[in-house]
């Protein structure tokens, strides 16, 4: 099978790493810091989702006639660093990063996205497709919300940070990998920047609004 552009390849082996990294934090997640068993099935249902998700990138990587391991492989250290940096103290703060901070990861890949073959962009949507994650974030931030007020200046700190480690991440990975950079914008077209950088805090501020947060913290 021919791949379309250059780049296609790349874009598919970071959302495939990110898929797989999301599965096994979640999973985690849901071991370690979920309050009852209702929440640890509820959040590790979440994580087998996003593990089909990997196994249909994956797939699609093989399916080109790459190497998903060699396709993923140069961006383990960006995203495995953004995991330990915003490691979540507590049940809320793994919702919220399960939430916001791959979001946010999503909204670039979408963004790349657009501007491959047909085919890729249709997988790229169905492995990004967080309904129940959506679900399970909002319903259980909004309920502590309603407990404790208090809670939201901490968890809309807390987004911030994920957010500001997120484009630290992505300014790495996209120094590093100039043909997926590519996808994202035209060479130095900064007007093309700046719309990006708008669409995605409009996105950021969408899902904060849905948890009853305020994007300045």
């Amino acid at each position: 099978m021919t791949i379309s552009r250059p780049g296609v390849v790349d874009l598919l082996g970071v959302l495939a790493y990110a898929e797989l990294t999301a599965f096994l934090r979640m999973a985690q997640d849901a071991s370690v810091l979920a309050p009852s068993l209702t929440d640890r099935a509820a959040l590790g249902d979440v994580a087998a989702t996003e593990y089909g998700h990997f196994r249909l990138v994956r797939d699609r990587i093989a399916d080109l006639g790459a190497d998903p391991e060699e396709a993923m492989a140069p961006f383990a250290d960006a995203l495995d660093a953004w995991h330990e940096q915003t490691q979540p103290g507590d049940w809320y703060e793994a919702l919220v990063k399960a939430y916001v901070g791959t979001g946010l990861a999503g909204d670039f890949y979408r963004v790349a996205a657009r501007r491959v073959d047909e085919e890729t962009q249709k997988l790229v949507d169905q492995a990004l497709a967080d309904e129940a994650r959506s679900e399970l974030v909002v319903e259980r931030v909004r309920k502590a919300l309603e407990e404790d007020p208090r809670l939201g200046g901490r968890l809309a700190l807390w987004a911030r940070r994920l957010v500001g480690e997120a484009l630290s991440q992505a300014h790495r990975v996209a120094a590093a990998r100039p043909e997926l950079a590519e996808l994202l914008v035209d060479g130095d077209d900064l007007a093309a920047v700046g719309r990006m950088f708008a669409q995605l805090t409009e996105e950021h501020g969408k899902r904060m609004s849905a948890l009853g947060l305020t994007p300045g913290g």
